[in-house]
């Protein structure tokens, strides 16, 4: 009996490998400081049964081994879906580095992999300075994020992308009234701005004028519209709308 049980076993196995072979294998990597989230993002998509493919998801939670991870598969068979929290790291962190940097750097590593960001970041201008500097695959919000919309998301950006939950859409339209989107200059100035850097070390790190960043930082309170007050409420309002 105990035999019969073994080979009934391998057979089911063999059986299962068989068909996850003819029906296709996708993988994700999951990629978020937080494991338990990206834990259950896997538990959702591995326990549903896709009908052209069997889906495979592994999870990462540290920035240099998700590079690691992505460098590996790039070389033998590249992931199919890079899922990408924006924020990898703590907001007390000093490190600058979030999800868009290592999108950028995959598209370079492992351009066949499709990008799709999952971010709290709702405000309007986040969102579409995201996706204008990346164009990634697709954008979930967190808050949105549910056993449907997972495999809606990798349906679509498998075969039809891009993938976009509801507030993600509205964001667009709303962006149709608004267009500022700070640029890369504009960012590191707020970033150094919110860690208190003086504006003479400033321009010695960026390698701009003084009075270039005093400019910047006037236009950019007029487009945030605390033109009248100090620096303290632009890294405020900057921090609001998710850039810093």
């Amino acid at each position: 009996m105990l035999s019969q049980n073994y080979t009934l076993r391998q057979f089911l196995s063999s059986l299962m490998e068989s068909i996850k072979t003819m029906r296709g294998h996708i993988r994700i990597l999951a990629v978020d400081d937080h494991k338990m989230a990206v834990m259950g993002y896997k538990y959702i998509l591995e326990d549903f049964n896709f009908e052209d493919f069997y889906l495979n998801v592994e999870i990462e939670t540290e920035y240099e081994k998700a590079q690691e991870r992505i460098v590996n598969a790039a070389a033998r068979n590249p992931y199919d879906i890079l899922f990408l929290d924006i924020q990898l790291f703590p907001r007390e962190s000093k490190d600058p580095r979030t999800g868009m940097h290592l999108a950028l750097w995959a598209k370079q590593v492992s351009p066949e992999s499709k990008i799709v960001f999952m971010s709290s970041f709702s405000d309007t201008f986040r969102i579409n300075s995201i996706i204008s500097e990346v164009d990634p695959d697709g954008y979930m919000l967190k808050a949105e994020v549910d056993e449907h919309s997972l495999r809606e998301m990798v349906t679509t950006v498998l075969f039809n992308p891009p993938y976009y939950t509801f507030s993600v859409l509205v964001a667009f339209r709303d962006h149709i009234a608004n267009v500022y989107h700070p640029d890369r200059v504009d960012i590191a100035i707020l970033y150094e701005l919110s860690k208190g850097t003086k504006t003479p070390e400033m321009a010695k790190m960026l390698k701009l004028s003084q009075s270039t960043i005093d400019i910047r930082k006037r236009k950019m309170r007029e487009k945030f519209k605390v033109q009248d007050k100090n620096d303290l409420a632009l890294i405020d309002e900057a921090r609001k709308r998710g850039f810093i």
